[in-house]
């Protein structure tokens, strides 16, 4: 049996997806994408 996803289950399921996403456009489009890590701006993709 499967178990019913709560609404935060939901949102966090819809947030990986959409991050999931946008990585792969900026490396499809081979454009960089940048992040907020540790108090500093990072360059994860080149």
């Amino acid at each position: 049996m499967r178990k019913r996803m709560t609404i935060l289950d939901k949102a966090e399921a819809a947030m990986k997806e959409a991050v999931k996403r946008v990585v792969a456009e900026h490396q499809k489009a081979g454009r960089p994408l940048y992040v907020w890590r540790d108090g500093k701006v990072q360059k994860v993709y080149k």
